[in-house]
């Protein structure tokens, strides 16, 4: 079976090509490489530089295709509220075009990366596939208006579809060709930024009198790799006309000081933090209800927050 990875030199797409080319898959990736990076394309994959904005680019990466993962697009918040229509524009319009050229192509298998943040703030936690949707920023309502696409397109040209709305990626595998990890610019995400805290600028913890255990926010993070195998599994479970939405996490969450804790363990000292207010919009708890992954997938996440941080830390050298 031959896949098409869109995003395929990014930090979880990159990760999808190596693990689906160690379990025999044939891979294509489609990647205009403005975030990702091409130094990940390993040998003997078929890469199309280019852009889910021109037609021609995705006839080519669907050449001899079966399915597709679909991880390309911008996805960080700030931006998306500065950009709406730049998010608009490659997120949707984009994504538009995708099934629109798979339908021309004849492929009828994807799997699409959505995000929590289709939710919004939830009115109960753990949240539920079923949960109301509210996306409070631009960027989750463009995964929520690829989620309805998607909807409509296996319910009027029987695509066989799965969108996975996780949190948190975390985590780095260790490839053949070195440590597959996290290469944003600017980095938002709190391991990373965790990890490169230092006593002259310490990574700042946004609230401690939250409702929650030890009073900081709890999130739910995924191990990338735990995350690339719930991908497939997907895959492989993919029905003819059928669209279905997965919540993927760690289940409980993990508090920012429980986070620190870890980093602080793995790199042998105490990361400095300092404490900072509370940032307007945060909920105290966002955990995903992963049961349906559970049970239809038959999809756990088997590494902890400790394996994140560890194989974090470990990519930096």
């Amino acid at each position: 079976m031959r896949i098409l990875v869109t995003g395929g030199t990014g930090y979880i797409g990159a990760t999808a090509v190596d693990i689906l080319l160690s379990q025999g898959y044939e891979i294509s990736i489609l990647d205009d490489c403005s975030t990702g990076h091409a130094d990940t394309v390993p040998a003997g994959v078929n890469f199309i530089q280019g852009s889910l904005l021109r037609a021609g680019d995705l006839a080519q990466a669907l050449v001899g295709v079966d399915a597709v993962i679909h991880f390309a697009g911008k996805s960080l918040v700030g931006e998306s509220v500065e950009k709406p229509e730049l998010y608009q524009e490659v997120n949707v319009q984009g994504s538009r075009n995708l099934l629109n050229q798979m339908h021309m192509s004849g492929v009828t298998k994807l799997v699409f990366s959505s995000s929590a943040a289709t939710y919004g703030e939830p009115e109960h936690v753990p949240i539920l596939e079923s949960a109301a949707t509210n996306p409070t920023n631009p960027y989750g309502a463009t995964k929520l208006a690829i989620d309805h696409m998607i909807t409509a397109e296996a319910a009027s040209r029987q695509i066989a579809a799965a969108s996975l709305r996780y949190f948190n990626v975390a985590g780095a595998l260790k490839s053949k060709r070195g440590w597959l990890a996290e290469r944003h610019y600017p980095e938002t995400h709190l391991i990373p930024n965790v990890l490169r805290s230092t006593k002259e600028n310490p990574v700042k913890i946004f609230g401690s009198d939250w409702p929650t255990a030890d009073g900081t926010c709890v999130r739910d993070y995924v191990h990338v790799v735990d995350l690339i195998d719930a991908h497939i599994k997907a895959l492989e479970s993919l029905r003819p006309g059928v669209h279905e939405i997965y919540n993927l996490g760690s289940g409980d969450g993990y508090s920012v000081r429980a986070v620190v804790a870890a980093a602080s363990k793995a790199a042998g000292f105490d990361i400095p933090t300092v404490d900072s207010p509370r940032r307007a919009g945060d909920p105290a708890v966002l955990i995903a209800d992963i049961n349906k992954a559970k049970t239809k997938l038959n999809w756990a996440p088997t590494r902890g927050i400790d394996v994140m941080v560890a194989d974090t830390l470990a990519s930096f050298s």
